[in-house]
């Protein structure tokens, strides 16, 4: 399987560390019940068959955070995104448009 890196161009999947589902949230942990969500969001995770966004790292090249547009039946991939863009995007829909991103190029949140 290739993957797109935004900033290397397209490569082999070794180079990619997978992470996970890119489309959960992390829970705040002061909200009420964040127990039983935190047991959610680390535990009960859905399979889903066809088109899925996904977190890599690219560990064996630019050492990127990315998310993935993957179909999970055939592998086939859309595109991806670094990991930032992914969050501010969600930011701002969200926010109506607004964003407070500060630019920085940490590792993703949870919900990146």
């Amino acid at each position: 399987m290739r993957l797109p890196c935004p900033l290397c161009g397209e490569r082999d999947s070794g180079e990619f560390t997978y992470r996970g589902d890119a489309t959960v949230v992390r829970p705040d942990p002061a909200s009420p019940g964040a127990k039983e969500a935190f047991h959610a969001f680390v535990h009960l995770r859905d399979n889903p068959a066809g088109w899925h966004k996904e977190h890599w790292y690219h560990s064996d090249g630019c050492r990127s955070w990315i998310v993935v547009e993957r179909n999970t039946l055939t592998h086939e991939v859309r595109g991806a995104v670094t990991a930032a863009a992914h969050t501010l995007a969600r930011r701002e829909a969200a926010s109506g448009g607004k964003s407070s991103d500060d630019g920085s190029n940490e590792a993703p949140e949870a919900d990146a």
